[in-house]
């Protein structure tokens, strides 16, 4: 019985690639008391698994927290998994406002002590004694009272790059830490004022609308299915938006846009930008703002010192890291003195700048290439600007129109003009060559090579 990957992430991509079918990247939760989590959690993977539904989920006694891939053509098949659970029939399933094929390339279900981390030990807390739930009309009219106060409950990085009008955002590294501060902080208007609290899908501001409710504040209310399915009712009901800049996301995408305004900064060089990216040395990995200036001239790095480390030879920056704790830390959020630009906790609500035309492009764009993955990166020399790949699939030839993608690259197209095979100039590469031509910016061991098909 398999209750675990078998393919790896490169193996994924190229599977859902040859498919060529669209994917759906959603989340969804709910709280409920689950007996037997891991039981849960295997029959959940025998079935979503199945479907070639992949995507990052967390189960614990107090209920489930999702954020998935599946798809298109199985998304009934895979709803119906769902409403065999009493507690998940009717679930609202947010889809996202942008679509990526790649966004979650594995199926990964973990068993937790809670799905959403507190720090409470009170066992009188009851999570499902929830606050109103509003939609989003509601919610701008709630906004517009005066006499009420509202929260953002998401994270530094998250709120920095954008937030509702006039929202408290706390300066803070993850959710337990944001209750306390927001309680201490609020203690003088739990009778009379109106708690309005928000967070990307909305599991986070459920908790906290339970607890804030336990702690005594009497007119509690939130955003349901929060800036996903706000995004969502506001463009088919043509709403104005009370949300200004980006929403921040838990996938590769880093983002969605829900308006053009941007208020946040580099965090290198001050300039209007609220891209995230993670820094190229992968003994760092730090999530940080970088416009498109500073991530060439300092290579996809947060700092001089990161931007040394990646020139070592590979052998000497895993020897760096002999001893430390690295792991996965594509989502650190950590701050760091080198960044002289970044911002936090009391945020502007006016945008610095609006994005360019030539930034809102078409969402569906990179479903509509149609592509085959062809290979793999595996260095770039930085002095002279060359590439290098390993060819797994396919001929390549001078002429072709290649697609490198990668979390951290993005995705750039290049037209392919002369090749070195195998350290020899050609025409033609096949699989098993080692090729290598010049690039105007660096690669990482995490990119993909596609050939775009005409």
């Amino acid at each position: 019985m398999q209750l675990y990957n078998t393919l790896s992430a490169e193996e994924r991509a190229r599977l859902i690639d040859e498919a060529g079918k669209e994917r759906l990247t959603l989340s969804f939760y709910a709280y409920a008391k689950i007996e037997d989590p891991q039981k849960f959690r295997d029959d959940l993977f025998l079935a979503w698994n199945a479907l070639d539904a992949l995507g990052r989920i967390y189960v614990a006694h107090e209920g489930i927290n999702a954020q998935m891939s599946v798809p298109a053509d199985n998304f009934e098949a895979f709803r119906e998994t769902l409403e065999a659970y009493d507690f998940m029939k009717g679930i609202r399933l947010n889809v996202a406002v942008e679509q990526d094929n790649h966004s979650f390339l594995k199926l990964t279900i973990k068993v937790r002590n809670k799905i959403v981390a507190d720090g409470l030990n009170d066992e009188t807390f009851d999570v499902t004694n929830k606050g109103v739930h509003l939609k989003a009309k509601e919610f701008n009219q709630l906004l517009e009272d005066p006499n009420t106060i509202v929260v953002d409950f998401r994270n530094h990085y998250e709120s920095e790059v954008g937030h509702f009008e006039g929202a408290i955002t706390p300066d803070v590294e993850n959710f337990r830490e944001s209750l306390p501060i927001i309680n201490e902080q609020l203690q003088d208007f739990k009778e009379d004022k109106n708690l309005l609290m928000y967070c990307t899908g909305g599991i986070r501001c459920e908790k906290a609308s339970a607890y804030f409710k336990h702690q005594g504040f009497k007119n509690v209310f939130q955003l349901e299915g929060g800036i996903i399915e706000y995004t969502r009712q506001i463009k088919e009901e043509g709403i104005k938006s009370k949300f200004i800049g980006k929403n921040f996301v838990f996938d590769h995408r880093l983002g969605e846009r829900i308006t053009d305004d941007i208020i946040a900064q580099c965090h290198q060089c001050g300039k209007p930008c609220d891209n995230h990216t993670n820094c190229a040395n992968d003994a760092c990995h730090l999530l940080f703002i970088q416009c498109d200036e500073c991530k060439e001239a300092m290579e996809n790095c947060c700092s001089t010192e990161c931007q040394q480390i990646i020139h070592l030879p590979w052998e000497e920056q895993v020897q760096l890291r002999k001893g430390l704790q690295v792991g996965n830390k594509v989502f650190r959020k950590g701050k760091s003195e080198a960044l002289k630009f970044k911002k936090s906790g009391d945020l502007p609500n006016e945008p610095l700048a609006k994005v360019a035309k030539a930034e809102t492009k078409d969402i569906r764009q990179k479903i509509k290439i149609k592509k085959t993955l062809i290979g793999r990166a595996e260095h770039y020399y930085s002095k002279s600007k060359i590439a290098q790949f390993f060819i797994e699939n396919n001929e390549l030839s001078t002429g072709d129109k290649v697609l490198i993608s990668g979390p951290t690259t993005g995705d750039q197209e290049v037209t392919i003009t002369s090749i070195f095979v195998n350290g020899a100039f050609s025409n033609v590469a096949k699989p098993g060559d080692q090729i290598t031509f010049e690039l105007p910016f660096r690669v990482r061991l995490s990119d993909k090579l596609y050939k775009i098909i005409e």
